[in-house]
């Protein structure tokens, strides 16, 4: 076994890892911020906990298109 190619491995493993929480956090943090500037009068969480289903999936579409751009923004 290469010790070289399984701690560049590991590298590259961490690396992608720190990527994806800053990600998430951004995603995260992107869609409240846009919960709280867009929506004023909408309550995002609280209308999924209510069962409204439109929410939920207008929620996972802001949040996928965040994490486009922030992928987008990362890999460069």
């Amino acid at each position: 076994m290469d010790w070289k190619f399984v701690f560049a491995t590991s590298v590259m493993l961490v690396i992608n890892l720190i990527y994806a929480v800053v990600a998430l956090f951004v995603g995260v943090g992107a869609l409240h911020l846009l919960d709280r500037v867009l929506l004023k009068k909408v309550d995002l969480e609280e209308e999924i906990q209510k069962g409204n289903v439109a929410a939920g999936i207008f929620a996972g579409t802001l949040l996928l298109f965040v994490a486009i751009i922030v992928g987008l923004a990362l890999a460069k």
